[in-house]
């Protein structure tokens, strides 16, 4: 693992790398039941008791497990799961607002999508942004990472205001999110197409710039290329 990462677990491991992007996915409470993180959690485990195969490298080795989990972890949440609120336009429209709210100031946003259950994204945390974060938060006993921050803004903005639409209290989101730093541009392009195809895969849209809750949606309308981060006038 890279020494200046700063790793952290809590029922999911967390890795916090500088200058790297982070892929998010964040599933509605209850979108994935108990049996179903039982069962994502012991793959994990699984998965990282495997002897790594001498074709890779630790890093790639990594990956690949990464991979393994995600990808039994999307089809659970693109199956039907019980909660699917973010099928209501409105709230849709809340957590896409919220993306694009700090492009630009926060962090580059490279790609997102809101699917009924839950969304994913992709974004580079601003260099100045997240130098002014650790500044502030260096006196603290446990300080945010810069993902650390973003994200939990962006949860907590967005299901409060889901909830009021709602009109229901309590949690909106499940409390972990599940996240990966991007090692390197040929994957944060793979990472921007797997998430703008999902409502392709889901049977939500025919094609990736038809479904109005993505990046893919406007990139097509501002005329953007696969890769150019979403400004906030988008």
């Amino acid at each position: 693992m890279n020494e200046d990462a700063i790793f952290r677990r809590r029922n999911l491991p967390h890795i916090d790398i500088a200058d790297k992007p982070y892929f998010i996915t964040a599933c509605l409470h209850g979108s994935i039941n108990a049996k179903g993180l039982k069962q994502i959690r012991a793959y994990r485990d699984e998965s990282a008791s495997r002897k790594r195969p001498e074709k890779h490298c630790e890093s790639e080795w990594e990956s690949v497990q990464h991979k393994l989990v995600f990808k039994l972890v999307d089809s659970i949440l693109d199956g039907e799961p019980s909660v699917q609120h973010l099928r209501d336009d409105r709230l849709a429209a809340i957590v896409q607002k919220a993306f694009l709210h700090f492009a630009d100031q926060r962090y580059q946003l490279f790609a997102f999508v809101v699917m009924p259950s839950h969304h994913h994204w992709v974004f580079l945390p601003d260099e100045k942004w997240s130098e002014q974060l650790t500044f502030k938060e260096r006196m603290k006993e446990r300080p945010r990472t810069a993902r650390e921050a973003i994200s939990h803004s962006i949860q907590s903005y967005t299901g409060s205001c889901c909830n009021k639409v709602l009109g229901v209290p309590g949690q909106f989101w499940q409390w972990e999110t599940f996240d990966h730093y991007v090692r390197n541009e040929n994957e944060l392009m793979r990472i921007i197409h797997y998430i703008e195809q999902n409502p392709i895969v889901a049977g939500l849209a025919s094609k990736p710039g038809d479904f109005r809750w993505s990046s893919a949606f406007l990139r097509k309308k501002n005329g953007l290329k696969l890769g150019d981060s979403i400004p906030k006038v988008a």
